[in-house]
């Protein structure tokens, strides 16, 4: 049907992240993959671009890894490179002192546990077909993840061209919608993804994905981020065309390696 065109995976949850090669698919998704997040010491919750009113600058930090993540191995520990180009390892007796300074809300490091852990969003007023507008919501992310709903986020190179016909104003990128796969199903066209929704996606020979469900996408489509505007026109095209889906949510039933140029496929779910 298609193949693997980008990897990507984001070492602190809504912090910007890296492009890679290869990468080992796990249970709880790709490997090193939001395993590190920032929690906002008042709340107990997750620091998060979903709420850009109380973190209005999440995206203009960076990290990376020190160490490429392995298997049954523990995590590596990050860089993270500040708003003003300054950069802080994790290993840093001072990280916490410094994500505080340049947050300007008292926080700290940490890496998902077995307790349940929330995050807020905001939901913008001047999108039409949203609920609650203007309102802060909350949610609990998986059990021992830091991620908004499943393990693995997909999206495809037809549903970005769509998108860019709808809005050919707008600065359209992958960097919008923060996946952690971008797919290439050459002759495709449209919101090709809402089809796929509990069917299995085949990477390569071993790795398998049940599509659990649409992406609901939210406020941080529309936030400024590296060389893109802030656009809110992104949000409502999604909402007023798709029923604010764009891209699916996974969760991994085989685990493996996969590649970039690997072939997909698209099959039934057999229980």
């Amino acid at each position: 049907m298609g193949s693997v065109a980008s990897i990507r995976r984001y070492p602190v949850k809504s912090m910007m992240g890296e492009e890679l090669t290869a990468i080992d698919i796990t249970k709880k998704g790709l490997l090193g993959d939001r395993a590190y997040g920032v929690i906002d010491m008042s709340t107990g919750k997750l620091a998060n671009a979903k709420n850009p009113i109380k973190w209005p600058e999440m995206f203009s930090f960076h990290a990376n890894y020190l160490k490429a993540p392995e298997l049954d191995a523990p995590i590596p520990p990050i860089r993270i490179t500040l708003p003003g180009g300054a950069t802080v390892s994790s290993t840093d007796e001072k990280i916490h002192t410094t994500l505080t300074e340049s947050l300007k809300r008292e926080v700290k490091l940490a890496s998902p546990s077995g307790l349940d852990v929330q995050f807020e969003g905001y939901i913008p007023e001047n999108v039409e077909g949203l609920e609650d507008p203007g309102t802060i919501f909350t949610r609990t992310s998986p059990p021992g993840t830091f991620f908004d709903i499943a393990m693995v986020h997909i999206i495809t190179i037809s549903t970005i061209n769509y998108l860019r016909k709808i809005l050919p104003d707008s600065d359209i990128e992958a960097a919008r919608f923060r996946p952690n796969m971008i797919l290439d199903v050459p002759d495709e066209d449209g919101f090709i993804e809402n089809s796929w929704v509990d069917k299995v996606l085949q990477i390569g020979e071993n790795v398998q994905l049940k599509i659990l469900q649409p992406t609901k996408r939210c406020v941080m489509t529309t936030l400024a981020q590296g060389d893109l505007p802030k656009d809110p026109n992104v949000l409502k095209s999604i909402v007023k065309n798709n029923n604010g889906n764009f891209g699916v949510y996974a969760e991994v039933i085989q685990a493996g390696k996969i590649h970039h140029g690997d072939k997909v496929k698209i099959r039934e779910f057999v229980s």
